[in-house]
């Protein structure tokens, strides 16, 4: 286990269950939208608090897509691949994405953790393809250049931010 971890959000997370070890979906859930994933370190943490193996918490973690043990940007990008967006060009867009984060199919995080490039199946947003969603908000009808406008945006915010609190 890691000592410089703070267990305080995890410990925080645990009480607001009961400890109960029938919610530890939910409990993964809250630990990763706080983290952006889960950390290694949660995984004993958990068996001993819960008192479930680490193997049983481990299935759960992998067994559903939505959870990730990878670090995840503050912003998850994610570009919808299903049919409809796939006949109406999505990849140039995954592609210009990639590009302009120097990103690819392997590595899907900046190394300053601000983005994450993911492609889904389907958002279920057929009638909007192609469509790209950034942390979960619907940006339909995109195109690469859209998309490279977006980052900009969202780039300059975090510059604006960063000053602010310079």
């Amino acid at each position: 286990m890691n000592d410089a971890f703070d267990f305080t959000i995890v410990d925080s997370i645990l009480d607001s269950h009961d400890c109960q070890k029938q919610a530890i979906i939910a409990i993964l859930q809250e630990i990763q939208e706080h983290y952006h994933y889960l950390p290694r370190e949660v995984f004993p943490y958990l068996s001993r608090k819960l008192g479930i193996s680490e193997a049983r918490i481990y299935s759960v973690a992998t067994f559903y897509e939505n959870f990730s043990l990878e670090p995840k940007g503050k912003y998850v990008l994610k570009v919808c691949d299903g049919t409809a967006c796939h006949v109406r060009r999505s990849i140039p867009i995954l592609q210009r994405l990639r590009s302009d984060l120097g990103l690819s199919e392997t590595k899907k995080t900046t190394d300053d953790l601000m983005f994450t490039v993911e492609t889904v199946s389907c958002l279920g947003a057929c009638g909007l393809a192609p469509v790209l969603t950034i942390n979960d908000v619907v940006h339909p009808a995109m195109v690469p250049d859209k998309a490279s406008a977006l980052l900009k945006e969202i780039k300059a915010k975090e510059m604006k931010e960063a000053e602010k609190n310079a």
